[in-house]
């Protein structure tokens, strides 16, 4: 079962509105925009909690988000890499 929808009305730039018609592919329009919505919301919730823990913990660094760059790039490499060896 879907979640309820509803009806609204909205303005924005026409040249906005078109390049997200075109690119909005045969889910329509409304699944486009609402799609772009919910990934602000969630930005917008992340931020959010990234202020309160950097007014819990302090800033996080450059080097220390590098660091986690470089983790995530390390297990995404080994990821892939394990995928290929089992094929």
């Amino acid at each position: 079962m879907s979640e309820p929808t509803g009806k609204y009305s909205i303005t924005m730039p026409r040249d906005i509105a078109e390049a997200a018609k075109a690119r909005s592919g045969p889910s329509g329009l409304s699944a486009y925009v609402a799609a772009a919505v919910a990934r602000q919301i969630e930005r917008d919730n992340l931020n959010e909690l990234i202020s309160v823990a950097e007014a819990e913990h302090g800033p996080v660094s450059d080097e220390e988000i590098q660091g986690l760059r470089d983790q995530l790039h390390q297990a995404r490499e080994q990821q892939t890499q394990g995928g290929a060896n089992a094929a």
